[in-house]
């Protein structure tokens, strides 16, 4: 596929960055430290400057650094779903895996899909993630420490950790506790987030913890459509028909720590929203099952998130879903 623009495929691992451009067939190996994001920084001001566009993937955080170094630069840069060049390779055919094949393959992507990836958060929804996924962590430790001691109670091991116990268990509350606080100042301190806060905490169902991750780690609601709302946070029905066989439906995909919180927010709006009690009710009259109905109510929940948002209004009962 022919582009008038000048794009670069970045491969980034731990320790190297192998760049690739499709336009002239420039291709780079610099270490992934401070000099080598400079280094690769002046090079891409040394291609042609009309329409460039960098890509890389998402490697679990190893791409942050230069994705920040090339955002200072000025520089249109664009994280990529590692599973859809995973797919687009496959659909190529090609089998071998290097790091220089893996930035061709970016650049080749990125020609493909053009308006594929996301631009960098702002630092205020970087700082909410952080601290989001942070408090998520330790509330999953202070589970577990509870679920291991009350094991121990019911064996009757005299191994006498309960004074150990609740001061982990203390530890672990005044942390959270901290964290909390913290976002909430976090968000305060943006007229942008507090505002989007507000809207979203007036949809019963969502609280405090699931604004702010939703804030964080969904800066795109409120600028898309529905469906693909419930398809980021991987609710959306996946059809499997062929022919006359008509499949069962199945969620999949999406960023899944958005989905597990919003399953536990479903469960608080399938009770206390107006207009999403009726949705549970009219699924449990139909027989379905419970989950099946928790994952209905999820995406309601969160397509009426990105309506609010997107017209800037409080919630209402009669413009939920």
């Amino acid at each position: 596929m022919v582009s008038d623009r000048t794009i670069v495929g970045i491969d980034v691992s731990r320790d190297w960055l192998d760049g690739y451009c499709l336009t002239n067939g420039w291709r780079v190996r610099l270490p992934n430290t401070a000099a080598g994001h400079d280094e690769v920084i002046a090079q891409l001001d040394a291609l042609p400057a009309a329409g460039l566009v960098v890509g890389f993937e998402a490697t679990g955080g190893q791409e942050w650094a230069l994705w920040a170094a090339l955002e200072a630069a000025g520089l249109d840069a664009r994280q990529l779903p590692p599973a859809q060049i995973k797919a687009f390779a496959a659909s190529r055919g090609t089998r071998a895996k290097t790091d220089r094949i893996d930035a061709e393959l970016i650049a080749r992507f990125m020609a493909f899909r053009p308006e594929a990836g996301r631009r960098m958060p702002s630092k205020t929804s970087r700082i909410l993630s952080a601290l989001t996924s942070k408090r998520a962590q330790i509330v999953e430790m202070r589970k577990r420490l509870l679920a291991q001691a009350k094991a121990r109670a019911k064996q009757a091991v005299p191994a006498g950790l309960e004074e150990m116990d609740d001061e982990l268990r203390t530890l672990f509350s005044a942390q959270i506790q901290t964290l909390e606080r913290r976002i909430a100042e976090v968000i305060a301190g943006d007229v942008a987030a507090a505002r989007k806060a507000a809207l979203l905490r007036s949809i019963p169902g969502i609280g405090p913890v699931t604004a702010a991750l939703l804030i964080g780690d969904m800066p795109e609601l409120g600028r898309m459509t529905s469906a693909q709302a419930a398809a980021m946070t991987g609710l959306a029905p996946i059809p499997h028909d062929s022919g006359a066989l008509r499949g069962k439906r199945a969620i999949a995909g999406g960023r899944r720590h958005l989905r597990h919180v919003l399953f536990q927010a479903a469960l608080v709006a399938a009770h206390h929203n107006p207009s999403l009690k009726t949705v549970a009710g009219r699924l449990q009259s139909h027989g379905k099952p419970h989950k099946a109905i928790i994952i209905a109510v999820a995406r309601h929940l969160i397509t009426t998130a990105n309506a609010i948002l997107k017209a800037g209004s409080p919630w209402k009962p009669q413009r939920s879903v």
